[in-house]
């Protein structure tokens, strides 16, 4: 009877050890997946804030360089899809082509003294400038977010048995391109 008793109790505490492992790796994806989820929010806060700021900025510099219609249609276009991308993969194409625009808008607006001494320019790039390191900033915690959850999903023994409770690795916001986004865009006057 002792014997049984000890089986018992050894199986009970075997058991208890993995309820509790379950419970506590659970408890601490679903803590992750929060955090990656937050730091998605906060990436497209950004990048919104930048679209914001994008139709001002085309319309001073549309005020001194009208026939530089090629340039606005390409801002415009990388605007559009900055707004409508759906996930990381998506934003990340985006963003390579809002870069590349807001290099030729800047690169247009050297050829003009004037719209370079204009107050509004001035405050729109720092804007810029200041929601560009924003959005670093934001991409770098998300990035690391994704890292520790898709780590803690991938290590054993979680990778047994987290994909059945629905846990799903994480994309990373990366871009094409990785030279033109390594720092805000350079304006120079």
């Amino acid at each position: 009877m002792t014997g049984g008793l000890i089986a018992t109790l050894i199986v009970a505490g075997v058991l208890v050890l993995l309820i509790a492992y379950v419970w506590i790796t659970y408890n601490s994806l679903v803590t992750l997946r929060v955090r990656v989820d937050e730091a998605w929010s906060d990436i497209t806060v950004q990048l919104k804030r930048r679209a914001d700021l994008i139709p001002s900025l085309v319309e001073t510099v549309k005020g001194y360089a009208e026939h530089e219609k090629g340039v606005f249609e390409a801002v415009t276009q990388a605007r559009a899809e900055t707004v409508s991308a759906q996930g990381p993969a998506e934003a990340s194409a985006a963003e390579n082509h809002m870069q590349q625009a807001l290099k030729s808008i800047f690169a247009v607006a050297e050829a003009y003294p004037q719209l370079q001494a204009s107050t509004n320019f001035l405050q729109l790039q720092s804007e810029l400038v200041d929601t560009e390191n924003k959005i670093q900033a934001s991409r770098r915690f998300y990035n690391g977010g994704v890292r520790e959850f898709n780590t803690k999903i991938q290590v054993f023994p979680n990778t047994i048995f987290v994909r059945g409770m629905g846990f799903k690795e994480r994309e990373f916001f990366e871009v094409e391109d990785v030279a033109a986004i390594s720092e805000p865009p350079r304006i120079q006057f």
